[in-house]
């Protein structure tokens, strides 16, 4: 289904590129240019320390007509530190916000080095646990992912609350072995350019009559769930009454969808790719990475109604050798600022009651939290998914090879 002739994929394409070029430069940059643009240079800085040191936006999409960040005035003392903490989150276009809203600024307001990798996976952190080769200090992960290991034996730190903006955290957000970190939703996305008049709900991204042309999914491994929920919808069932699944109901509906699926994703990065390469029509996606593709010009809209809202977590791996640096991370994360930052450059919900002060009501709007969007959406049932986990995944595995 890809198009080489599609202007806008080339369009994007080019930018890639460039943004590319422009990571070779940095990384030949000398000491002495990176000075004269308001940088300090650390050793070992890595291209996008450097982006983030010279003033150089990291997020995709990055417009100059974005209201300048809020900027960190300070780092509280019992966040500070030495040594490294070494962080898992998803990549893409979040992973950039994410650098430039808080990693970058924790790395030179602590003095602790953060190192970055990509793709959490519950059955990698079991492994690494049970070998005592822990490889990660705190991962960005489903919260019924934790709970499910939770059940399995010892495999997360407590959280150390002291460190923590409990003032401005409900306790409904905070846990024993996991504190939440972002609201987000996984929402339809498609070519405005194919389907001018989009779809309205999960009925219509079935539905190839209406609506023809590939379709993308989530694959269920990598840490991220069937969507299931998806399945009852679109087969009548209201998005108040899809609790409990019919799990037969829902592969009865998949199989139906999976013809029109030439690829199911296994990154975040993977649905709004295929959009941006007219490799897919319509997706299944996260509300973020849809924006970013739309504020880099794709010919994209996000239809909000029967969408899913859910929200993920920080926890710390039992027997992360950098246990202590991993709770300061957390905690800076979770601050107002850090929290209105991510905001700011990729349109996620925060989990501090604080952070809406530091925000304009246009950018309150557009995040997922936001009422209008709200009550277009189901919330995510943990305790389905801690309770169901095993039998989905174990029967999807099956399902997805034949």
């Amino acid at each position: 289904m890809r198009n080489p002739r599609d202007p806008i994929a080339a369009m994007l394409a080019a930018n890639r590129a460039l943004k590319r070029e422009m990571l070779r430069d940095l990384e030949q940059m000398s000491r002495r240019q990176l000075l004269r643009r308001g940088g300090r240079l650390v050793a070992g800085a890595s291209a996008a320390s450097m982006l983030f040191k010279a003033g150089i936006p990291l997020h995709a999409g990055a417009q100059e007509e974005t209201p300048p960040l809020p900027e960190y005035d300070g780092i509280p003392e019992n966040l500070k530190g030495s040594g490294e903490v070494r962080v898992q989150s998803w990549g893409g276009a979040f992973q950039d916000a994410q650098r430039e809203a808080y990693f970058m600024p924790f790395q030179e307001l602590s003095g602790i080095t953060v190192i970055e990798s990509e793709g959490p996976d519950t059955s990698k952190i079991k492994a690494m646990v049970d070998t005592g080769n822990v490889e990660q200090d705190v991962i960005q992960e489903d919260r019924s992912s934790v709970i499910f290991l939770e059940k399995e034996g010892d495999y997360w730190e407590e959280i150390d609350y002291s460190l923590f903006d409990v003032d401005n955290i409900d306790e409904g957000r905070r846990y024993i072995y996991s504190v939440d970190m972002l609201p987000y939703a996984t929402v339809i996305g498609y070519r405005n350019d194919v389907f001018p008049e989009g779809p309205q709900g999960q009925a219509d991204f079935w539905s190839q009559e209406n609506f023809p042309g590939p379709r993308t999914t989530a694959a269920g491994t990598g840490g991220v769930s069937p969507y299931l929920e998806f399945g009852m919808i679109a087969d009548g069932v209201s998005k108040d009454e899809v609790y409990p699944v019919d799990i037969d109901r829902a592969y009865e509906m998949f199989s139906l969808l999976k013809p029109n699926v030439p690829k199911f994703w296994e990154a975040g990065a993977q649905p709004a790719q295929m959009l941006t390469d007219n490799e897919a029509v319509m997706v299944h996606s996260w509300n973020g990475r849809m924006h970013a593709i739309q504020q880099e010009g794709a010919p994209v809209t996000v239809q909000w109604n029967e969408a899913q809202l859910a929200t993920d977590v920080w926890a710390i791996p039992k027997g992360a050798a950098n246990a202590e640096n991993a709770q300061k991370f957390a905690a800076f994360i979770t601050l107002p600022i850090s929290q209105a930052r991510l905001s700011y450059l990729i349109p996620y919900g925060s989990v501090n009651n604080a952070s809406p002060e530091l925000m304009t009501p246009e950018q309150l709007e557009n995040l997922p939290t936001a009422p209008a969007y709200m009550e277009k959406m189901f919330v995510r049932n943990i305790d389905w998914w801690v309770e169901n986990r095993d039998e989905v995944l174990a029967r999807w595995n099956e399902w997805i090879l034949e």
